[in-house]
């Protein structure tokens, strides 16, 4: 007698059960079109018509970015309703920040085995941070992979597309001497610095999921999987009165890997020390795992996800207006003139009555 001869499904890819998840999401993906969107997902791709009169000269900002070893610690703890706000912030908070406005998302996620539940849990995430931003999902890509991803394992990926004014983008160049920054506080670790993470807290301080995280009152994986904050709102709602001269996404390499990269020539950014507040994660991770302060700078967030660069005179309105909108603002440093062979960002010590001193990193 033959042997029977081998199918798809037998070499570890169910098509059909990947046709029943696409059905399945499909209403959840609707809740996020807006008008623009055209084509229902399943297409060959997703289309969107750009309203070009809304524009006098109209730019399309685009980013793409994935979550990083956060998604481990989603594996760990079997929870997956949120790592999808991560990806969508990831990407839409690098376009806002030049002041455009994000259109569509699309997103790709890859697994060995598909998991109906755990990928609804994932496009449910998608989902909610493409609403928090206000850009249609308007198609995606699910990939099983038997062989390149072991039991539970997947990752993800993603990119948005978004829209501004060619003579309102934010790039710096209106960027001046006196000009002050304001920071935006986070949600915490948002999605940067979790192999040392998972380092310290799991394999240094052997801590489980359902622990408390010391001086959080948090358990592990709440504070772990807290989502990074979508500024989307925020920034337009800012950009509509107040002439912001410079924008910071602070992911990885912190606040030195990142303000930098929004200075113009010839200035400076002098950020003060102990002007805002710094989460209790932070705190924990530096002293358990014996981090000095400079790899925390250049590591993490520490507590400010955005930073503004605006005029000294529009401080006090920036920073109402942020607050108004629920978010937590800091005036945190200024911008000053750059001497030759100067690095473009310090951080100084907050004055004393009669003076502070000034360290370098």
């Amino acid at each position: 007698m033959a042997d029977e001869g081998l199918t798809y499904q037998a070499a570890g890819v169910d098509v059909e059960q990947a046709e029943k998840f696409i059905e399945t999401i499909k209403p959840m993906v609707r809740r996020t079109f807006r008008s623009g969107a055209l084509v229902d997902i399943g297409g060959f791709s997703g289309l969107f018509s750009l309203n070009v009169e809304k524009y006098r000269r109209p730019v399309l900002a685009a980013s793409t970015d994935g979550v990083g070893t956060k998604l481990k610690v989603a594996q760990m703890a079997g929870r997956h309703n949120t790592i999808g706000i991560d990806l969508v912030a990831m990407c839409v908070n690098d376009i806002a920040v030049v002041g455009a406005a994000p259109l569509f998302f699309l997103d790709y996620f890859a697994v060995g085995k598909l998991d109906s539940k755990v990928a609804i849990d994932i496009i449910a995430g998608i989902t909610e941070g493409c609403l928090q931003a206000k850009c249609s999902l308007i198609g995606g890509e699910t990939a099983e992979m038997p062989g390149i991803y072991g039991e539970g394992e997947y990752d993800l990926a993603g990119f948005t597309v978004g829209v501004v004014d060619h003579d309102r983008i934010v790039d710096g160049s209106n960027m001046a001497v006196g000009h002050r920054v304001v920071g935006v506080g986070s949600s915490g670790l948002h999605s940067n610095g979790y192999s040392l993470v998972r380092r310290i807290v799991f394999e240094r301080a052997g801590l489980e999921m359902a622990d408390e995280l010391p001086g959080c009152g948090r358990s592990v994986a709440d504070e772990l999987l807290e989502p990074t904050k979508i500024y989307t709102e925020l920034i337009l709602n800012l950009l509509k009165d107040i002439p912001i001269s410079g924008m910071c996404h602070v992911t990885g390499g912190g606040i030195p890997g990142n303000l930098p990269r929004v200075l113009p020539q010839g200035v400076q950014a002098r950020i003060e020390r102990g002007s805002w507040e710094v989460p209790p994660v932070f705190n924990y991770l530096q002293q358990a795992g014996g981090v000095s302060e400079a790899e925390m700078l250049r590591t993490f967030n520490m507590g400010l996800g955005l930073l503004l660069v605006v005029p000294e005179e529009q401080v006090q309105e920036t920073m109402l207006r942020v607050e108004a909108m629920k978010e937590r603002a800091y005036l945190v440093g200024e911008i000053a003139a750059r001497k030759k062979n100067e690095p473009p960002l310090v951080f100084i010590d907050r004055p004393a009555e009669a003076g502070g001193a000034e360290a370098k990193d």
